[in-house]
């Protein structure tokens, strides 16, 4: 994502290596509200008409900083500030949502929960993205193995496929997050955007290294000057490795991820907005290479 100066002077400070399994949903410092719709805008201010910094998926617990009116300021597990409407959340009131008991995580790019243990006879109640979190009430077993019945963030009941969920997500090899990352091919660039119906640059990035464990900052010039990594040399380059793009290191504005044979995988707007795998000898990218960067 390119940063811009007024964006930047709401970044918090940048965020420590967390190896724990990969989620998006670490808790925020006090979690009192929970995200309730598939995906969340998160604003640079109290109204629809200013830009996107960042979003949150369903499942996500997020920490109340301000309110004003119908809106809130809040702030991610990833330390990201923004502001969303109330109607997009929901009150935690004894603990965060799915920090406890069984959890379904959504493991496919979309998934739907349904009414009834059905996918023809009712429309789905929601459609989820990649990473998204629901409490699991219980298991279908003999006929209805294939369904698990799951409360979602406002109350609600619902069944979702098991084939569209894991209980027991694991941690990413670098070979198996490049993997990842090809099966989100052709999905569009979406300015602020932190999910499969949409990602932009460093969002993109931000979850494959969250695949793998690693809790990274959101934007690509932090996560060029996070302490997280080390600087790498293009000759020296590794699969795995990050990419940054742009004016100097001081103006970085695009970030990608190195899959080896001289080639990276990225989300862009450029020639076609979307996830591509480019070469890095092609233009503009060989002029605009500024930084590389190995998680320690």
């Amino acid at each position: 994502m390119i940063p811009n100066p007024a964006r930047s002077a709401r970044i918090v400070a940048l965020l420590t290596v967390a190896m724990t399994l990969p989620s998006a949903f670490a808790d925020a410092t006090h979690p009192d509200h929970v995200v309730t719709v598939p995906v969340a805008n998160m604003y640079s201010s109290s109204t629809e008409k200013s830009d996107v910094v960042s979003q949150a998926v369903l499942g996500s617990n997020v920490t109340t900083l301000k309110k004003k009116g119908k809106w809130l300021q809040v702030e991610t597990s990833d330390q990201y500030k923004g502001w969303v409407r109330r109607e997009v959340l929901h009150a935690n009131k004894t603990h965060p949502y799915a920090s406890n008991g069984s959890v379904a995580q959504v493991i496919n790019l979309f998934a739907n929960v349904y009414r009834d243990k059905d996918v023809t006879t009712r429309a789905p109640i929601l459609t989820l993205p990649f990473e998204a979190r629901l409490e699991v009430l219980e298991e279908g077993k003999d006929n209805n193995a294939r369904w698990l019945e799951v409360r979602l963030p406002d109350g609600k009941e619902g069944w979702i496929q098991r084939g569209d969920i894991t209980l027991d997500p694991k941690i990413l090899t670098i070979p198996e997050s490049i993997e990842l990352a090809k099966r989100f091919l052709g999905i569009p660039y979406l300015w602020g955007g932190r999910s499969s119906f949409g990602y932009d640059c460093s969002g993109f990035t931000q979850m494959l290294e969250r695949s793998r464990g690693i809790f990274m900052p959101r934007d690509a010039d932090q996560q060029a000057a996070w302490d997280g990594v080390v600087q790498v040399d293009r000759k020296d380059l590794q699969a795995g490795d990050l990419l940054f793009f742009g004016e100097s290191e001081k103006k970085i504005t695009h970030t990608g991820m190195y899959i080896g044979n001289g080639e990276f995988i990225h989300d862009t707007t450029n020639t076609h907005p979307l996830v591509q795998i480019s070469r890095l000898d092609d233009e503009p990218w060989t002029k605009l290479l500024v930084a590389a960067r190995r998680v320690k």
